[in-house]
């Protein structure tokens, strides 16, 4: 299959997890992809590997916090590959899992900052290339369950979340006679190190399964299926979605 040849793909946060299943997708697909990772290492090795597997990637390091590295992400992966088709922003934090009477400015400004700032910014610049082009084009931005219900211990990142999914809505509407479109596709609990730090407390991880009815967790691979539905044409009359992929947790 080569549903995204001749396209072009921007991946934030492609260094780990969701973010490096996706990539991987899309260069298997045919697109030429750009990884924008913090963790030069982990970014390049990724690249690496979609060019040892003869697909086309390049790397660019960036802070999804600085509109500066995001603003140069775009940049480049026009100057490298001559446009942008599809964007999948996914770089994010959990920050630090406390209780709302214990939250600090702090943790607040790195889980928003990150979760939140990071996509408007992101978008911001993305919708920018894709008008330059013409319009036409496929935003795609990690939400998660969080974006649908509440968590003890989590306000902040559950707030967050919510905040990705009214960002995404709201841009869609913004955008959506110019052919772009955009998208959120919200995961279950999935195996990735993210969720290795969220549940380090005992007992945590085997509970977190529990509340998923398929009584597993969730791959990357999986969510990574997704994303390229979203950004394909066979999702051509999908806009301003909330993809839930995870396992019915938020089956009422």
């Amino acid at each position: 299959m080569a549903r995204f040849s001749g396209k072009v793909a921007l991946v934030t946060g492609g260094g780990t997890g969701i973010g490096k299943a996706t990539a991987i997708a899309f260069a298997k697909e045919g697109a030429k992809v750009v990884i924008a990772n913090r963790n030069e290492a982990n970014g390049r090795a990724v690249a690496d590997e979609i060019r040892k597997a003869g697909g086309e990637a390049h790397f660019v390091r960036t802070d999804v916090t600085r509109e500066a590295d995001i603003e140069a992400a775009v940049r480049e992966t026009v100057a490298k590959f001559g446009r942008l088709d599809i964007a999948f922003n996914n770089s994010g934090t959990e920050g630090k899992c406390t209780v709302v009477a214990e939250e600090t400015v702090e943790n607040y400004n790195t889980i928003f900052n990150a979760n939140v700032l990071g996509v408007l910014i992101s978008m911001k610049h993305e919708i920018r290339q894709m008008r330059k082009q013409g319009g036409g084009g496929a935003i795609i931005n990690n939400g998660s369950i969080a974006s649908s219900v509440g968590m003890p211990g989590a306000a902040v990142y559950i707030a967050s979340k919510h905040a990705v999914l009214g960002l995404t809505r709201s841009a869609a509407l913004e955008v959506a006679k110019e052919g772009i479109r955009i998208n959120q596709v919200s995961p279950g609990g999935i195996e990735t190190e993210m969720l290795d730090r969220f549940t380090q407390a005992p007992g945590m991880r085997e509970y977190l399964t529990n509340l998923h009815p398929v009584g597993r967790l969730g791959k990357s691979e999986e969510i990574a299926s997704a994303v390229l539905w979203l950004a394909s044409g066979e999702s051509s009359f999908v806009n301003g979605h909330d993809l839930r992929v995870d396992g019915g947790f938020t089956v009422p």
